[in-house]
């Protein structure tokens, strides 16, 4: 990874920064985006003063909202003349049903559609600099949850639970159809479950979700640490050069649900995510 230029979404703490910190410590350059500048700062004076000498970088923005998302990659871009890898970490669970300035549900707004449009944004820079790696943070939460494209952002049934599952199976069917797009030119797209992490995941929860969500983190949750292994591995690993399309856990590619590589689903996916953010269909 040395001299190789890494963007992190999502990192102002959590899994999101403790994989910079360990990318940064084996070389990368880190250009950063956090949500919350306060955090953001705190976490940039974090990383110099464990990464002396290292070049870091953070940038701001709502990753929900599409002018957010535009504005944010063009800095990205401007910072960084080379992307060798991307990874998309960040998101969040919204126990109560929002909706952004867009007309997007919050929780698909970004946690599938802040990927899409980003990785959309960077990809030609992320061509240039091949052979280079889109990381995008899944989850096992996955497993039990399956598209409805014609309630594809829970307008007519909504929980958190099922909203937060429904994405997550998202990223990995964007992941699938990428990677197909993206055969022959050096640039690979792998997802992953970093494991339930005991980080502020569902903070913004009050109530009975966040007591729950707060009570699961104390018994049930693995470290930061243990939490970025995966994405660290993904990102940087020289066995994986090539690699792509896959789902990996704890380190190891593990096969994703039976909705999850369901190619019909990925691909329709694929143009309604696309028809949602403005962007060329294509085939």
């Amino acid at each position: 990874m040395n001299g190789k230029t890494c963007i992190i979404t999502g990192a102002s703490d959590g899994i999101g920064l403790e994989t910079a910190r360990r990318l940064g410590a084996l070389g990368a350059r880190l250009v950063l985006v956090g949500h919350n500048r306060g955090k953001g700062e705190a976490a940039l004076a974090r990383l110099r003063a464990q990464l002396p000498g290292a070049a870091i970088e953070m940038r701001y923005a709502d990753l929900a909202l599409r002018s957010e998302v535009v504005r944010v990659a063009s800095e990205l871009l401007r910072a960084a003349p080379r992307v060798d890898v991307l990874v998309n970490n960040a998101g969040a669970f919204f126990a109560r049903r929002m909706v952004t300035p867009d007309g997007l549900e919050q929780t698909f707004a970004l946690n599938h559609m802040g990927y899409v449009v980003l990785t959309e944004l960077l990809l030609e820079r992320l061509a240039a600099s091949a052979p280079a790696r889109i990381v995008n943070v899944a989850s096992e939460a996955h497993r039990k949850a399956a598209l409805d494209f014609a309630d594809l952002q829970c307008a007519r049934s909504y929980s958190g639970w099922k909203a937060y599952q429904r994405s997550k199976l998202c990223n990995i069917l964007f992941t699938r159809a990428l990677a197909q797009r993206l055969a022959g030119t050096g640039v690979t797209a792998n997802c992953l479950h970093p494991g339930f992490v005991a980080t502020s995941f569902g903070d913004n929860n009050s109530g009975v979700v966040g007591f729950g969500i707060a009570l699961a983190k104390r018994f049930s949750a693995i470290s930061v640490a243990q939490g970025a292994e995966t994405p660290v591995y993904v990102a940087s690993a020289p066995a994986l050069e090539g690699i792509t399309g896959r789902y990996f856990d704890k380190c190891k590619e593990r096969a994703p649900s039976a909705a999850a590589q369901d190619e019909a689903a990925a691909a329709r996916l694929w143009q309604e995510s696309r028809a949602l953010a403005g962007l060329p269909s294509d085939s």
